[in-house]
């Protein structure tokens, strides 16, 4: 089973689950033993097939750290806060990070976009 660390040392996504923001980002960051990165793919890919179907979902990514990394970034964009935390706690969803491998370590963390004049973009 995945373990959970939080991002941001202030404020873990739990607390953030209470905040009323939309849309969202979901930045989460994986890391895992090497002999375990085929696992924690195949439970990501179960886990983004889930969220796919959920109200609010909008699109999802999966990264890799270059070289002989065994970190993994996924970034998810939905449409609020609170169609994200009603995914996160679908007991289905519960069920199904029990599948990744016990040496997994999930950072996940949600964020709004800024807006700083000339570079990019809020909302």
């Amino acid at each position: 089973m995945v373990k959970f660390a939080n991002l941001d040392e202030k404020i873990s996504v739990v607390d953030q689950l209470n905040e009323d923001d939309s849309p969202v980002v979901l930045v989460n960051v994986f890391t895992a033993d090497p002999g375990d990165a085929d696992g924690v793919i195949e439970a990501w890919t179960r886990d983004a097939e889930f969220m796919k179907r959920q109200p609010g979902f909008i699109w999802t990514q999966l990264h890799r750290g270059i070289g002989d990394s065994s970190a993994f970034m996924n970034y998810a964009v939905w449409q609020s806060v609170e169609a994200f935390k009603a995914a996160f706690e679908h007991p289905e969803f519960q069920k199904q990070i029990e599948s990744y491998p016990s040496s997994a370590v999930s950072r996940p963390h949600l964020f709004r976009k800024v807006e700083v004049p000339g570079i990019c973009v809020a909302g």
